[in-house]
């Protein structure tokens, strides 16, 4: 029997309704806002694979270690704005909160995703000022 944990990107639903088939290759995200939730997700659990796999290939970095000297705590997600893709371009902005080596931190981003094959993926993103 699978945990009915809350999903870490703070929709309210369960990490196994909400996420978890993204995550696993069940299903494909159908929105840039999805891909964004269940990257944030993947972050926050530490699935570099995911990441990797979710990520534009012209962008895509060779590898990503997730495995700082001071690792980060994923504490929340807000959406700012995820308007209606256009075509199969879209943008999402966020604010992810963390805490690393005992300080707070959070990353404001306006990122970018582009549908490939019927595929959303994360293509790149501007940090905003705050």
């Amino acid at each position: 029997m699978k945990k009915t944990i809350p999903c870490p990107c703070g929709r309210p639903a369960t990490f196994d309704a909400c996420c978890d088939p993204l995550l696993s290759g069940a299903r494909l995200a159908d929105s840039p806002e999805a891909l964004m939730r269940s990257r944030y997700t993947a972050f926050a659990r530490g699935d570099a694979a995911y990441l990797l796999a979710s990520w534009h290939p012209d962008t895509r970095p060779a590898h990503l270690s997730l495995d700082d000297e001071a690792p980060m705590r994923w504490l929340g997600l807000r959406i700012c704005s995820a308007p209606p893709a256009d075509g199969d371009s879209g943008t999402v902005e966020f604010v992810a909160r963390y805490r690393s080596g005992g300080r707070p931190g959070q990353i404001h981003e306006l990122s970018r995703f582009q549908r490939v094959d019927g595929r959303w993926l994360y293509v790149d993103g501007d940090l905003q000022d705050d």
